[in-house]
């Protein structure tokens, strides 16, 4: 008897169909899914009212963070700002900080002028935004020219 039960589910195992497992890098999920459901953005008008609400607040802050084109816009963006000596921030392990003021997902850029002013700051930057340029800087902080 224990075989044939061993035998009904060894062919059941068998017979069962193989799902296959996404490798490390296969998308899962469209980007407009990943948006709807971690926050989508905003329509043009709301942008507008929502960056007019921002700018009550300093910049590069959650409550108005630094609008970039991509990732190549942050790092262009960051590589531009300047301590109050002169000198580049450090650049510290970079994260996600949850949904910002525009209704996208938005990073952290910890920044570190060490005896410099400001000293240290976590840039709250929203790459969601490709056609702004910011040319502005956080509070004690310069940017250098493009």
């Amino acid at each position: 008897m224990h075989t044939f039960l061993l035998g009904v589910t060894a062919a059941g195992f068998v017979a069962a169909p193989v799902l296959a497992q996404p490798k490390a890098g296969d998308r899962t999920m469209t980007p407009d899914q990943v948006l709807a459901e971690l926050g989508g953005g905003v329509s043009d008008e709301e942008l507008a009212r929502a960056v007019a609400a921002a700018s009550a607040f300093p910049l590069g802050t959650a409550e108005n963070p630094v609008r970039v084109g991509g990732p190549d816009g942050a790092r262009a963006y960051v590589a531009r700002l300047r301590c109050a000596d002169g000198s580049r921030p450090k650049v510290g392990q970079t994260g996600s900080a949850g949904v910002g003021a525009f209704g996208t997902i938005v990073d952290r850029y910890p920044l570190d002028c060490a005896a410099a002013a400001p000293g240290r700051f976590d840039a709250v930057i929203d790459l969601y935004h490709a056609e702004h340029a910011e040319d502005r800087a956080p509070a004690g902080f310069v940017i250098a020219p493009r």
